[in-house]
């Protein structure tokens, strides 16, 4: 297991350290925005950018789960700070959105990384 994975795998033990796991369903997946997604804009301009990336959950939950996301690698222009926020939108039983933002003169050329979504 990777280190990234591994402290992934920690804080979601941690944040579901009181909840009995014989009843909580848990899942996970990879997540990634690069240019070869239409509309990509990260590594572009100056200012707010940002990447939606829809996540349907091969099962529907039972109860809406709570999401940990990980960033595991990023590219990014090294002439500017790296700037960027991931983050969970319109958490469902169904599914989520990942948005991913930059802004002020940062540029990203991909970023990726991985998603748990956990429900009792």
């Amino acid at each position: 297991m990777s280190g990234i994975m591994h402290l992934s795998f920690i804080l979601l033990l941690t944040l579901f350290s009181f909840t009995n796991f014989a009843q909580t369903t848990i899942i996970s997946g990879s997540w990634s925005v690069n240019p070869v997604l239409a509309e990509y804009s990260l590594d572009k301009n100056n200012g707010d950018r940002n990447m939606m990336l829809e996540i349907k959950f091969d099962k529907p939950f039972e109860k809406t789960p709570e999401i940990i996301l990980s960033v595991s690698q990023i590219d990014a222009d090294k002439n500017s700070n790296i700037r960027y926020k991931a983050e969970a939108l319109s958490v469902s039983k169904e599914g989520f959105i990942i948005k991913v933002r930059t802004w002020a003169d940062s540029r990203i050329f991909s970023i990726s990384g991985y998603w748990f979504a956990a429900a009792d």
